[in-house]
């Protein structure tokens, strides 16, 4: 592919036919295989033109017809090719899928993988057991005037798993529930606006395929980190036969509430896994082109996702595949931006991680992404794989060191106070304010990947025996409390510490400057039982319990009303902090030129012990404070806040607490 080819790749339906359009640089042969309603199979071969592109118009062939593709070429996995005309392939491009995956046998193409000299592919017709890409026309261009916009540093995000989120909800209709359209109903809709967040992200929603060994196990991969068509919605979370449309109406009803809606995305690996894996689309398309070998092994895939194989994302036809699915959900569904998962391996070249990547170079300079938000993941499994900090301009990312230094800091464990006094102030040493700003910074305490809130507050170790993998998956360390018994327990002592334990980590997040990310549930009181890893747990362990314990029933007005904090009081989001007392952890925020709203300076306490400290006021600011946070408090606080006593010269914090103070005299 010589980037200069600029018809579109798939099916393109048009007055009076089909163009088909196959990129296959190292394929012998291409014939495209066209179904009807029984089964049958038609196969016409195409026409290889100017830059590996195989391509043929198909008059009669319109919307609705089922196709796939078998490409040959040789089977010589020594060499990195994998060709087998037996597999049938799903068009990379497809914009629809029919039905998921169901894996067989004859999805692979060598009992062990790795075609020893002398053996040829294996000749099972894999076509019954393979989806079939569906012939759509684009969806009508999305109207650019109604992006909402919202700047980075003013983005407060809610992650969520479609089906999780309204899986259980009681005023959802039973059919919607679970789907794109139940995100859509009203009463999910009024759920996400009382919290106040400025957008959702959603975890993948592109089609997928489960690994075997995941199927084996009479699992599914739920959150969909599989991708195996770009382009395609997953038709598991559509209430109806139209995923497309439903998806794109559930952006649009998101969009007249205002809110955002960004999208997780996998483009540094697909579901073929490694050698040993299926033959479904792109290992028979173009093994040797899309994906990254092992130069000492081309058997070997290179393994930087942790999932078997890496998609090579210096590779044109790899760029152009991501560029164009992030068009089409751009374009046509509507979204506001997206978060990259494993994001360094997109800057992988061959010299190492670059922020000047073949990807983020055609990233950044593509008019039709400016201004949409871009999230990175900034890590992989693969050597030298952290790179917070290290992104282009115009990207923000996942902040780890936020996660990791606020959890060590509440749960007791050795931390430095100056190093929490960054993250909190938007972590500067990685995002200069002169450079990318602390809008960069995603700050966030949980993530759907490891404890929910209650959970790590509630748990020490992991519990991951359900997903059947010995609990030998999900990360190790967590940085939890379990407040001395692990798990559910009717200890009130012990309840009202982890409650306490809950607000402060919340008061801390929503206190933080930089973007922050709420996990969703965690403001119900959402439980895993400990399992920090449910990837595979698509029952009542991943769901959403709209009926929380009265316990947690004030936990929601609490987010509410820091949301509300947050928004009202400019400097938490622009504010310059500085550390004027470390026990407890003590910061001042000054304006630094932005606006500053109704404070001329706020203090912020925190307090990790479990005893009550004294907190000292600036005494060279002897006016009126106004304490507009107690966190030790769960009921709500007057929306002007409360008034302290003029003389005071210090403030006793609750233990496990988080106090915010105010001293009037913005300019508004």
């Amino acid at each position: 592919m010589t980037g200069t080819e600029t018809a579109p790749l798939g099916a393109t339906p048009g007055e009076g036919g089909t163009t088909f359009r196959l990129w296959s640089e190292h394929g012998d042969a291409v014939e495209l295989c066209l179904y009807d309603e029984a089964g049958g199979e038609r196969r016409i071969p195409l026409t290889r033109g100017a830059g590996g592109v195989w391509a043929m118009h198909l008059p009669g062939v319109e919307e609705g017809q089922r196709y796939g593709y078998r490409v040959q070429g040789p089977f010589e996995p020594r060499q990195g090719h994998r060709f087998n005309p037996a597999k049938l392939l799903l068009d990379p491009y497809a914009r629809r899928v029919e039905g998921p995956i169901t894996l067989g046998e004859e999805h692979f193409s060598h009992r062990d993988g790795r075609g020893s000299r002398g053996d040829g592919p294996d000749g099972r017709d894999s076509a019954p057991f393979t989806p079939k890409g569906i012939v759509e026309r684009p969806l009508p261009a999305f109207d650019e005037g109604e992006r909402l916009r919202i700047p980075m540093s003013e983005s407060v995000i809610y992650e969520l798993h479609v089906k999780s989120f309204t899986r259980r909800h009681p005023e959802i209709p039973e059919k919607l529930r679970g789907t794109y359209a139940g995100l859509a109903h009203p009463a999910a809709i009024a759920h996400l606006r009382s919290l106040g967040i400025t957008a959702v992200e959603l975890l993948p929603v592109h089609q997928q395929l489960t690994p075997r060994f995941v199927l084996d196990r009479g699992q599914i991969d739920y959150w969909g980190y599989n991708t195996i068509a770009f382009l395609a919605p997953d038709p598991r979370l559509a209430a109806t036969p139209d995923p497309r449309a439903e998806l794109r109406d559930a952006i649009g009803a998101l969009h007249a509430a205002g809110i955002e809606v960004l999208l997780d995305v996998v483009y540094n690996h697909t579901g073929e896994g490694d050698e040993l894996g299926p033959t479904v689309s792109f290992r028979g398309i173009d093994n040797a082109s899309y994906y990254r070998l092992d130069p000492a092994d081309p058997v070997e895939y290179r393994n930087d996702s942790g999932t078997g194989n890496t998609l090579d994302a210096t590779h044109p036809a790899v760029v152009r595949l991501v560029l164009d699915s992030l068009h089409t959900f751009a374009s046509e569904y509507g979204a506001d931006g997206f978060r990259f998962d494993l994001a360094t391996v997109l800057g992988r070249t061959r010299s190492g991680f670059s922020p000047k990547a073949p990807l983020f170079a055609a990233i950044q300079a593509d008019p039709r992404l400016a201004g949409l938000k871009l999230i990175a993941e900034p890590w992989d499994l693969g050597v030298l794989g952290y790179r917070l900090g290290e992104f282009p301009a115009g990207w923000s990312e996942w902040n780890g060191q936020y996660r990791d230094a606020v959890r060590r800091f509440w749960a007791g464990l050795e931390h430095d106070p100056g190093d929490v006094a960054l993250r909190v102030g938007g972590s500067p040493d990685l995002f200069p304010i002169e450079g990318r700003g602390a809008g960069a910074s995603l700050n966030f305490v949980t993530s759907h990947d490891g404890f929910t809130l209650r959970d790590l507050v509630s748990y020490a170790e992991k519990h991951n025996e359900a997903n059947g993998e010995g609990n030998e998956d999900g990360e190790t360390v967590n940085d939890s409390l379990n407040f001395g018994v692990e798990g559910d327990t009717d200890d009130e002592g012990i309840l009202d510490a982890r409650d306490r334990q809950r607000r402060a980590l919340l008061a801390t997040l929503l206190n933080s400057r930089g973007a922050l990310m709420l996990l969703s549930g965690d403001e119900l009181g959402r439980t895993q039982g400990g399992n920090n890893n449910a990837y595979s747990q698509d029952n009542e362990v991943s769901w959403l319990d709209w009926r929380p314990r009265p316990r947690d029933a004030a936990l929601l007005p609490f987010v509410r009303s820091l949301v509300v904090l947050r928004r009202e009081h400019p400097l938490l989001r622009h504010g310059t902090p500085a550390v004027v007392g470390t026990v407890p952890l003590t910061l001042l925020i000054t304006a630094d030129g932005a606006d500053s709203g109704p404070d001329a300076a706020l203090l912020l306490a925190l307090n990790p012990t479990d005893a009550p400290a004294t907190v000292h006021l600036p005494a060279e600011q002897p006016r009126q404070w106004v304490r507009y946070l107690d966190s030790a408090d769960p009921g709500p606080m007057p929306s002007t806040g409360e008034l302290l006593d003029p003389a005071d010269t210090t403030l006793e914090l609750g233990d496990r607490s988080v106090a915010l103070l105010g001293l009037p005299g913005g300019p508004g």
